[in-house]
C-alpha cells in the first residue's frame, strides 16, 4: 500500500486529523518567511502527542548542518528532507534517514540522482512553494522512469481529485501532499486530508 505523507503540519489538531485519517508521516517545515514555517518549539509540542509509528519529518531548504542538527534534538524527527541544492556529501552527514527533494522541470533535472545515498527522492514541481493556489503537477512519465530504478515519493500537483491517477501512472512508494488539502495556507481541510488518503490507500 502507497504511504502518505501530509506536510505543512502547523498545529496539534491538523496532525492529529491526519493521523486519524490514516497518514503515515507528518513533515513539519523550517523555512523562513514560508506560509508553513513552524517554530523547533510547537513542531515539538506537536510531534510529543503523535502515536508511535507515525514518522515526523523535518523539512529543511539549505540550512547550515548545525541548524539541522540543533533542531533536529528539540524535535526528535524520524526522518529529514531537504529542499534545496544540498549536493550528496552534504546529505550524507546526516544519521537520520534522509528524502532528498528534486525539482522536476524535464529529463536533466533527473540527472546526477545515483550519486545519492539516501532513503527516497521525493520528486516535486519546481514552483518553491505555493501561497494556497494550486501548483502544477509536472511530468508522471518522467516520475514513473524514475520510480523504477528510485524508492520514490511523489509530490508537486496533487490533491484528492488527482492522487489515484498519479500512482496508477507512477507507482511510486508514497505520496506527499501539502497545499492540495489546505482550508488556507497552514491549515489543513479535515475533509480533503480525508478524501486524499482514501484515495491514495484505494480505499474509494
Amino acid at each position: 500500500m502507497v504511504r502518505v505523507k501530509i506536510c505543512g503540519i502547523t498545529n496539534v489538531a491538523d496532525a492529529l486529523q491526519a493521523v486519524k485519517a490514516g497518514a503515515d508521516a507528518l513533515g513539519f517545515i523550517f523555512v523562513p518567511r514560508t506560509p508553513r514555517y513552524v517554530e523547533p518549539a510547537v513542531a515539538a509540542a506537536i510531534i510529543r502527542t503523535l502515536p508511535p509509528f507515525i514518522l515526523p519529518v523535518g523539512v529543511f531548504w539549505d540550512h547550515p548542518p548545525h541548524e539541522v542538527r540543533a533542531i533536529t534534538e528539540i524535535c526528535g524527527f524520524g526522518a529529514l528532507q531537504f529542499h534545496g541544492d544540498e549536493p550528496p556529501e552534504y546529505v550524507a552527514q546526516f544519521r537520520l534517514r534522509v528524502i532528498k527533494a528534486i525539482k522536476v522541470k524535464d529529463e536533466m533535472s533527473l540527472r546526477g540522482l545515483a550519486e545519492y545515498q539516501v532513503s527516497a527522492f521525493l520528486l516535486d514541481s519546481p514552483v518553491r512553494w505555493s501561497e494556497g493556489e494550486p501548483r502544477a503537477a509536472f511530468s508522471w512519465e518522467l516520475a514513473r522512469a524514475v520510480a523504477r530504478e528510485h524508492r520514490v515519493i511523489l509530490s508537486g500537483g496533487l490533491g484528492p481529485e488527482t492522487v489515484a491517477e498519479a500512482i496508477h501512472a507512477v507507482k511510486p512508494y508514497g505520496v506527499d501532499v501539502n497545499s492540495g488539502v489546505e482550508a488556507k495556507p497552514g491549515r489543513k481541510d479535515p475533509e480533503k486530508v480525508r478524501a486524499f488518503i482514501r484515495r491514495a490507500k484505494g480505499y474509494e
